[in-house]
């Protein structure tokens, strides 16, 4: 299994907006019905008014790999261009699940 933490740093005040357009288009739903996910949620920071984190947890390596060439991932990143000044990424591997 694979866990990743992204915490974004979005512009700001327009953290919320970021989130919306995810939900909005569907990023969030695409994600998690591909096959290999197991987790894709979003969490607000409690200290920092323009960071966002999304916690993913990917079956394997192949799925995470997969999930990299899907249309609503370049989406994503098309987003993140416009809302996001940084991107974080923890990536965390285990072998059991």
């Amino acid at each position: 299994m694979i866990v990743l933490n992204v915490s974004y740093k979005c512009k700001p005040e327009i953290r919320e907006d970021f989130l919306e357009m995810i939900i909005t288009e569907g990023i969030d739903v695409a994600c998690r019905v591909e096959d290999g996910n197991i987790k894709y949620d979003y969490f607000f920071a409690a200290e920092d008014s323009d960071e966002l984190l999304l916690i993913e947890k990917w079956r394997d390596a192949d799925a995470l790999a997969r999930h990299g060439r899907q249309p609503h991932y370049v989406r994503l990143g098309e987003l993140k261009a416009e809302f996001v000044n940084d991107t974080t990424i923890e990536k965390y591997v285990s072998e059991k699940m």
